[in-house]
């Protein structure tokens, strides 16, 4: 799947994965090595974040329902707990530096298919 920003058109993810499951949840990133380029991870339903076993940072995007970005925090260490967000319905894990780099901002809008 891909991630684009309805709002400038900019691509934030061409291989998005999808932790839709209690247990894909629950795993997330966690023991990943390395979140490349071009790639992502959607997590729903999601309010907050963790960044507990993890070895490298990562851009977060909180979703509301239609995908419009109601939060974000940029460049999360590890073993970090990210803000809770009350009207997130999914989160949106990039690779660190993407939100600068695709000058995302809270309100602009996504599309993912």
């Amino acid at each position: 799947m891909k991630v684009v920003n309805l709002s400038n058109g900019a691509e934030l993810a061409n291989n998005l994965s999808t932790a839709d499951t209690f247990f894909k949840r629950l795993k997330g990133l966690m023991f990943s090595k390395s979140l490349p380029a071009g790639h992502g991870l959607l997590i729903r339903p999601c309010q907050s974040i963790h960044t507990f076993f993890m070895n490298y940072s990562i851009d977060v995007l909180y979703l509301s329902e239609d995908f419009e970005i109601v939060g974000l925090d940029e460049t999360v260490k590890p073993a970090t707990v990210g803000k809770y967000h009350k009207r997130a319905k999914s989160v949106l894990e990039l690779p660190a530096g993407m939100i600068q780099k695709t000058e995302t901002k809270i309100g602009n809008y996504l599309t993912i298919n």
